[in-house]
């Protein structure tokens, strides 16, 4: 995003309104960040070579990632946990007295908010040599770790295929009116809207919102719409992929009436959301904090990933997804630079159409 410091003060949560001092930006939660406290890793390295890592990812996940690399670096990590945007506005306070060295979240737009503000040091050649353009901003800035698909979560004992909106854009349609949901206080779900911005136009998808708010239901969290479809209360919802594939790997309580439709076609609603890593310029561990994302993104990392019970896709090194899912490449994902999404824009849309 451009600037949010536009937004209204409703968005943020007691404690971003606390960090920010009564700062008018906004803090949304992401669906995997976590407010628990403070965690450290590995007992070798000195105090002199350790980093913080502001960390919006899946805790298990960036826990793996870290708990590796201190046992092949000897580097000590810090794991300061939360949500994408409330880290991100975090960081834009502290400016360069910032302890962080790392920023990791799920979705792109509090990348692009950091990347807005100047505070991220060039990612190395390394890190470009190992994750391919599409899945990197164009700045480079900062860089893709893992990635997730758009889906239409959708009831199997209501639908059938030949039922299913053959783009996103279909559910806009009055026929739809009551029958689907989706999460658009999230993160996610504005991360997708950021994408559908890029690739239809402002006044397509301001269209698309209006419609959006007549004919959809709201709920706070991408399982929790999950779940709604589940119970039969909608017909469908739009989230990302890994939920459903990290609830069958569990119990499969709240999936099992579930299937998942993509839309492929390089369709705004085959949109892949990409996790974002970046270093801070204010790093007083620059070396440290780029060796890092270099493990992340490296073969040992993005491993992590596919064997992982995250279920999101790695993006570098030429490691496949996990057998279970369906590979990136057939996705049919519409092409976007990262570097584009996300811009204070989608905020206005959503807002206009009463959504926030």
């Amino acid at each position: 995003m451009t600037s949010l410091t536009s937004l209204t003060r409703k968005q943020f949560n007691k404690s971003a309104l606390a960090a920010l001092a009564g700062a008018s930006v906004l803090a949304l939660a992401a669906c995997g960040g976590s407010t628990s406290p403070a965690q450290s890793s590995g007992a070798a390295g000195g105090a002199d070579d350790a980093i913080t890592v502001y960390n919006a990812q899946h805790d298990s996940l960036t826990q793996a990632w870290v708990d590796e690399f201190t046992k092949e670096t000897g580097i000590k990590v810090t794991i300061r946990p939360g949500s994408d945007l409330e880290l991100s506005n975090q960081l834009v306070a502290e400016g360069a007295k910032s302890p962080a060295d790392v920023f990791l979240t799920e979705n792109s737009p509090g990348m692009t908010q950091v990347e807005n503000a100047g505070l991220f040091a060039d990612t190395s050649a390394k890190i470009q040599e190992q994750v391919p353009a599409q899945y990197r901003p164009s700045t480079n800035k900062w860089t893709g770790i893992a990635a997730r698909s758009t889906v239409f979560a959708y009831d199997k004992t209501k639908l059938n295929a030949d039922q299913l909106p053959k783009s996103i854009m279909d559910l806009s349609d009055p026929a739809w009116k009551g029958r689907w949901a989706a999460s658009p206080s999230g993160a996610d779900f504005q991360a997708i809207v950021s994408a559908m911005l890029e690739l239809e136009g402002e006044d397509a998808t301001s269209k698309w919102l209006t419609a959006m708010k007549e004919n959809s239901k709201a709920y706070k969290g991408n399982s929790t719409a999950m779940k709604a479809v589940n119970a039969g209360e909608v017909e469908g919802a739009i989230i990302y992929h890994y939920y459903w594939f990290g609830d069958q790997a569990k119990t499969g309580e709240n999936s099992n009436n579930v299937s998942l439709h993509y839309f492929k076609n390089e369709d705004p609603g085959a949109f892949v959301s990409i996790s974002g890593g970046g270093v801070l310029a204010s790093s007083k561990h620059q070396e440290n904090a780029q060796k890092f994302l270099e493990f992340v993104t490296g073969k040992a990392g993005q491993t992590i990933l596919q064997t992982g019970g995250s279920f999101e896709y790695p993006v570098a090194s030429g490691v496949a997804a996990n057998d279970k899912l369906v590979p990136l490449a057939d996705l049919q994902a519409p092409k976007i630079d990262p570097a584009k999404l996300n811009s204070a824009k989608v905020i206005d849309l959503m807002t206009q159409a009463g959504l926030l």
